[in-house]
């Protein structure tokens, strides 16, 4: 078991919570929203890789061959939409604060106080 990219993925989410913290533009951050949420797909692709199998297409390959987990696959593929979904609708969150208050920095957005 390799342990380098469950560290890649680790520091993928750091970096994206890190600039989701010390953002001061909403489209900043959403979009370290989403590289912090692409650490998920690195993290699946590690859970999923197996050295020297090949892709769950079983018409060609002899009996016993070593072949990927297609579930890890379908998940990662699942994550991908999904997180271009959320990425899509907060950007089109952030137009519409934009529209409305004529900012995108959180700090100024003083009408959505409590």
């Amino acid at each position: 078991m390799n342990l380098l990219p469950f560290l890649a993925a680790a520091w993928i989410l750091l970096v994206g919570l890190y600039g989701l913290v010390t953002s001061r533009n909403l489209v900043h951050a959403v979009g370290c929203l989403a590289v912090a949420q692409s650490s998920t797909y690195v993290l699946l692709l590690a859970v999923g890789y197996r050295r020297g199998a090949t892709a769950p297409v079983f018409a060609d390959l002899p009996v016993g061959s070593p072949v990927v987990d297609p579930v890890v696959q379908a998940l990662a593929l699942t994550d991908v939409v999904v997180g271009a979904a959320v990425t899509a609708l907060l950007l089109a969150l952030v137009i519409q604060l934009q529209k409305r208050h004529g900012t995108v920095d959180p700090q100024n957005l003083t009408e959505l106080r409590g």
